[in-house]
């Protein structure tokens, strides 16, 4: 029945001119063929479009008919071959015969249809029709845009493979979906570079082709893992995506090294005004992502010149780096990791001078590895992170690393962090203590200033100790190291001098600070020890914050090691103002002497 229809609908469009077919006969065209495919006549179908008298009525009507046969050849997969090679010879005469701007957007429409793992089927199905299609198109650039912005729009739903297995198994089939659209896209970035004419048209095609290789340096390739050279054996499908991406790149005229050399100036580089608002989204992840590709993982790095500096390459990164660690992807911050370690372990140490700290991605990098090692739940990125800030530390003269440290001591707001860069002045004034030259910044004056934000409470005796523990006992680590390194007749480091402003805005406050807090917790082990005769559930108050419901059991080792913490801090603070009693007894009895 479906068949006979059709052939109605057919023999009467037949006597028609082109230009006298009605909005009806497409309708009623549409839903015979329709038909026609549901009830299995395929074969019959089939016979109707190669017929040569219905040469017309296809090329105006037959893309109707691309939606259901390319919807059955992805959802009747168990069909058997004969009948799935009948759906791929319609399809195929269908993008040969019918109008190439009608089939465009249906192919389109029938990418944008999936989700979930159909996305890539999808995909693999029709980027050969798709490419057949716009080949045949006179408006090439706009046409290539719209294909490439909707691929790239579905490509990006998809997960990105994050291990060796995931990408070899590709359950989602993203990584054969990136090669299938490099062969997609290498006929056209041939015709831009066979087309020495430079038209027009051609500088649109390679803006819309310089527009798709910045969004594919951003998804996928901004998260996607990549294999160990060693594990690879050249079948890395990220690898091969990233090479090919930058080899377009230069062919369409905006070779890599260029376009690194050129970020972040004020000049645009680009031409088409429409392509700021891409850039200005785009861009910064972009290029982020391009210079981990050459710099990290050596893609085309033989291209850069070989004279840079380190300490250009260095600067050059930086954003990069810092666009990196603003993410929250595992993968990504792991790549500004590894950006920030290829380009530091290219420096000797204490040769990256104070005044690249003027630059701000040189501030707000170290403030993104903090936040890295205090706020990010992967264990690995964060001691990655904290071996990287010293490393940074490392590489800084005296002044950047004074200049870092006050910096750091400012905005980090975690005695852990507060601890760590407490311990690295210390460091830093036992080598000023050993030189002769070079000094200034770890000794004297410059080093009170430093002390100040050292040796002190937050918010006095009321501060809590428990919470800043960590901070507390670095500090008077180092307050007994100066102690004991420095006389008081030679007071290299100032400390003398500055000894009753210390003892009075930290040494008195903390012993306050102290008998406060263990009196707090000796009542909450009574109380918590009464609970436990009565097997009661209650709340307590650690560091601030309550826990409740904790089993009395489990809260008495949490305040015991609370008082434990104290004990701990009472012993160093005595054994600080034994050390001080000492040596100025010591100093005051030469002094005697000497009169």
């Amino acid at each position: 029945m479906a068949v006979e229809e059709l052939q109605s609908i057919i023999k009467r469009c037949q006597i028609l001119e082109e230009q006298d077919f009605k909005e009806e006969d497409f309708g009623l065209f549409q839903l015979a063929g329709q038909k026609c495919i549901e009830e299995g006549h395929i074969d019959q179908l089939l016979e109707i479009i190669q017929n040569e008298k219905n040469k017309v009525i296809i090329k105006n009507m037959g893309w109707n008919l691309v939606g259901p046969v390319v919807r059955c050849l992805l959802w009747k997969e168990r069909e058997d071959d004969d009948k799935r090679k009948v759906y791929f010879l319609i399809l195929d005469l269908l993008v040969k015969l019918c109008s190439p701007k009608e089939l465009l957007l249906g192919l389109l429409e029938l990418i944008e249809e999936p989700s979930g793992k159909q996305i890539s089927r999808s995909i693999l199905l029709l980027l050969q029709p798709l490419q057949t299609v716009i080949r045949k198109l006179h408006n090439k650039a706009y046409s290539i845009g719209l294909a490439l912005s909707t691929l790239w729009n579905q490509l990006s739903l998809l997960p990105v493979p994050y291990s060796k297995e995931q990408i070899q198994m590709d359950d989602y089939g993203l990584c054969q979906c990136c090669k299938a659209l490099i062969e997609f896209t290498k006929p056209f970035v041939k015709e831009v570079i066979d087309n020495k004419e430079n038209s027009l048209e051609n500088e649109k095609l390679k803006d819309e082709l310089l527009k798709f290789c910045f969004k594919s340096l951003k998804c996928p390739l901004l998260t996607a893992q990549f294999l160990e050279q060693s594990e690879e054996g050249g079948n890395d499908p990220f690898r091969y995506f990233a090479s090919e991406i930058i080899g377009f790149l230069s062919a369409i005229e905006h070779p890599f090294p260029k376009m690194i050399f050129n970020h972040g100036r004020k000049k645009r580089t680009w031409n088409y005004l429409e392509f700021e608002e891409e850039e200005d989204k785009q861009l910064a992840d972009s290029m982020a992502s391009l210079a981990y590709l050459i710099f990290v993982q050596g893609i085309c790095i033989d291209q850069l010149p070989m004279v840079l500096s380190p300490l250009y390459l260095l600067q050059l990164n930086m954003g990069h780096i810092e666009v990196f660690l603003q993410r929250t992807e595992e993968s990504v911050i792991s790549k500004g990791l590894e950006l920030l370690e290829n380009s530091l372990l290219r420096i000797e140490d204490n040769s990256l001078l104070y005044q690249y700290l003027e630059i701000k991605s040189f501030l707000t990098v170290p403030q993104g590895l903090v936040k890295v090692m205090t706020l990010c739940p992967i264990e690995t990125l964060r001691k990655k992170s904290l071996a990287m800030l010293q490393l940074y530390i490392n590489k800084l003269d005296s002044q950047g690393k004074y200049t870092l440290f006050r910096c750091l001591l400012n905005t980090s707001h975690h005695s852990g962090v507060e601890a760590f860069i407490i311990q690295n002045i210390k460091n830093q004034i036992d080598l000023a203590l050993k030189r002769t030259h070079n000094k200034k910044w770890f000794t004297g004056p410059q080093l009170i200033s430093l002390l100040d934000l050292v040796l002190f409470l937050p918010e006095g005796a009321e501060t809590d100790l428990l919470q800043n523990s960590d901070r507390i006992m670095a500090s008077l680590n180092l307050l007994r190291y100066l102690v004991i390194k420095d006389n008081e007749n030679d007071n290299q480091t100032g400390l003398w001098t500055e000894l009753g402003n210390i003892e009075n805005n930290f040494l008195k406050p903390l012993h306050i600070g102290l008998n406060m807090s263990k009196a707090h917790y000796e009542v909450e082990i009574k109380n918590s020890q009464e609970a436990q005769k009565s097997k009661d559930l209650c709340s307590i108050t650690v560091g601030g914050e309550e826990i409740p419901n904790m089993p009395p059991e489990m809260q008495l080792k949490v305040l015991h090691s609370a008082l434990f913490t104290f004990d701990l801090i009472e012993s160093v603070l005595a054994r600080v103002e034994e050390l001080i009693e000492m040596k100025t007894k010591s100093t005051s009895e030469e002094n005697i002497e000497i009169k």
